[in-house]
């Protein structure tokens, strides 16, 4: 049954990015259309990236167009590494889609182009594990609520971009860390995303552990036990509001179907480890859940069983979907590996000493996650 679900995921996988481009592009203006209010507000944000931006002009082949996607990604890194803050590879990668929208082409040539530009500005293909004795592949979101703060940064972006290519030695060998930045969109999830990003990790044990992060609440939470549905009233980066609620949770769709899986999973991660990194903020280990019946703090799985979820311990957004995905792919394909999620402090806006205490701590969690693996 796996290896049958395992030939389904590839397949429906290699038409991932074909398949998000339609619903995408008919939302481009709502995600699209704030570039110019950012730039107001952020009169320098897209200064880093200016070079990069001129290059999108008529004539650009696909070939050089994956350079300048490519080219991004480095110079947010360089950004975030340097200045502390994760927000200018975003505003670029909507900037540099504008762009591509307005060359002389047909709709049709256009849309490839749009596709490998968002996939290689999130850093996707660049992943590279290459000398590596343990591997670590950790997750980031992009900025959401924009039209609540059109400056609003989320420290989970911030981690993955200072955090991408960091090696260090252990007593066991060298560890290093990949990361990937990924949509707050619905339809990127709806069509697969996560499942198509994870999976050939998963299937093959290709990396050593697995970490999802997003902004949360007033200190870290590792989330123990994710939920399977949505209920956030939230809407997503596109304006998009999928009708759940907490009295009308709803299951999330894969592909052209409902997402399979039990109500409730539990993450693999060295918690007792992880909470003695030493930092600004606690580190909870967070079992508490919503059900039709009620809120609680779980014991464990089994006492799940019976429920229907409402807010796992991610709440009811998309940081509690990525934890649940990921685990669900984990038990798919029995990884011997920990995989779960992080919830950051949250912070109001931007504010780089907080952020960067965020990502100081994050990365004492995963230094001493790592001596476990």
């Amino acid at each position: 049954m796996i290896q049958n679900a395992s030939r389904l995921l590839v397949a429906k996988g290699a038409l991932l990015w074909a398949l998000l481009v339609s619903p995408i592009a008919a939302f481009a203006d709502v995600e699209e259309a704030r570039v110019a209010k950012a730039t107001v507000a952020m009169p320098q944000l897209l200064a880093p990236f200016d070079s990069e931006l001129d290059k999108i002009t008529k004539g650009i082949s696909a070939a050089e167009l994956e350079q300048v996607a490519i080219a991004g990604w480095q110079a947010g890194k360089q950004v975030a590494q340097s200045q502390g803050d994760d927000r200018g590879l975003y505003w670029f990668r909507l900037a540099a889609k504008q762009r591509i929208r307005q060359l002389p082409l047909t709709e049709a040539e256009k849309a490839p182009m749009l596709q490998r530009f968002e996939h290689l500005s999130r850093g996707i293909e660049q992943v590279d594990f290459t000398n590596a004795d343990k591997r670590i592949l950790l997750t980031g979101f992009d900025p959401f609520f924009l039209d609540r703060n059109i400056k609003q940064s989320n420290p989970s972006g911030l981690a993955a971009l200072q955090l991408d290519g960091a090696e260090w030695q252990t007593a066991t060998g060298k560890v290093r860390i990949e990361t990937v930045l990924i949509p707050v969109r619905f339809v990127d999830f709806d069509q697969g995303m996560i499942e198509q990003l994870v999976q050939p990790y998963l299937q093959d044990n290709s990396i050593d552990m697995l970490v999802t992060v997003s902004m949360g609440r007033d200190h870290f939470d590792l989330e123990r036990f994710p939920g399977k549905r949505r209920s956030s009233v939230a809407p997503d980066n596109l304006n998009v509001y999928t009708g759940a609620n907490d009295s009308q949770p709803l299951i999330p769709p894969l592909h052209h179907g409902p997402l399979l899986g039990p109500e409730f999973v539990e993450f693999s991660l060295p918690v007792k480890v992880m909470q003695q990194a030493a930092g600004d903020f606690q580190i909870n280990d967070n079992r508490e859940v919503e059900t039709l019946i009620g809120t609680f703090a779980a014991i464990s799985l089994e006492q799940l069983r019976e429920h229907i979820a409402v807010q796992g311990g991610g709440g009811g957004y998309l940081s509690n979907e990525i934890s649940y995905r990921t685990i669900r792919m984990r038990d798919m394909f029995n990884a011997d590996m920990p995989v779960g999620h992080i919830h950051t402090p949250r912070v109001s806006g931007y504010d780089k000493t907080k952020e960067q205490a965020i990502v100081e701590q994050i990365t004492e969690m995963l230094r001493h996650a790592a001596v476990e693996l």
